[in-house]
């Protein structure tokens, strides 16, 4: 389908928060702000540490600096905007590297005639258009996962916003140039999803879905929806056993950005 470059977005948005490593409910650690031309979606790391504040509390900080340089300045380079945010947020809290909370970022911006997209970490960004899916993803945390270089908090934090580990937005801004990055002509896009792993888990992980089916699920039934569907699945595996994980719900985000809907 020839999207006109004009043409103005549908977003839709659905959260759910899960549950701590400890299974008791608490809110959710996922934070997703729209604007006018660009969406932020982050998912804060559960702390390492019980001193440290939470990565929810580190997400809804830098998700608000980032909206506020996205606005100020709406052309300036997607890393460039990111390590700006990691700084401010870092200099106005006394955040130091290595012992803050941290938090995943996935940033999606249109103009006229091009739609941009980062992520750093593991919170998808999906687009489509006529060859089909294409997802910019972030996979240096699942691979270091599967060969099993993560099996404790100390791994993780030995490995985090290093050379040969992964990296993610903390105290650093220089983690912000290690951001994988993606253009798409405008008139090429169709929709874009972004996700928290929460909700990528049912396509990385569980296979319940596809993105396709992702995109399909959330136009024609919504996109809670694709959250229960995620949720139902974990309910009947409670303790882990097909799908190992360290809690049994996670919080759960997923933003549509519908350039083929007309608006609501």
């Amino acid at each position: 389908m020839h999207v006109p470059s004009e043409t103005v977005p549908t977003i839709k948005v659905a959260e759910q928060a899960g549950v701590g490593i400890d299974g008791l409910p608490r809110p959710t650690e996922d934070h997703v702000i729209v604007l006018d031309n660009a969406v932020v979606l982050l998912d804060g790391a559960t702390a390492p540490r019980p001193d440290l504040p939470a990565g929810g509390w580190y997400a809804g900080l830098l998700a608000a600096a980032l909206a506020d340089v996205l606005r100020a300045k709406p052309d300036e380079e997607l890393r460039a905007l990111l390590s700006v945010a990691i700084a401010e947020v870092a200099q106005a809290h006394g955040l130091r590297a290595g012992a803050s909370p941290s938090s995943t970022v996935a940033i999606l911006r249109w103009g006229n005639d091009f739609v941009d997209g980062l992520v750093l970490a593991d919170s998808p960004i999906v687009a489509f258009g006529p060859g089909g899916a294409d997802p910019l993803t972030d996979d240096r945390l699942a691979r270091l996962r599967l060969a099993g270089y993560l099996n404790t908090t100390a791994d993780v934090q030995a490995l985090r916003n290093k050379p040969d580990g992964f990296w993610v937005a903390e105290a650093d801004p220089d983690a912000a140039a290690h951001a994988l990055c993606r253009s798409w002509p405008r008139d090429g896009v169709d929709a874009v999803l972004l996700a928290s792993d929460g909700v990528s888990v049912a396509v990385d992980d569980y296979g319940i879905f596809d993105w396709p089916h992702v995109l399909t699920t959330a136009r024609d039934h919504g996109l809670l929806s694709v959250l229960e569907a995620v949720r139902t699945a974990e309910s009947a595996d409670p303790d882990g056993e097909r799908w190992p994980r360290a809690k049994r719900h996670d919080d759960q985000a997923l933003v549509l950005v519908d350039f083929a809907a007309p608006p609501d």
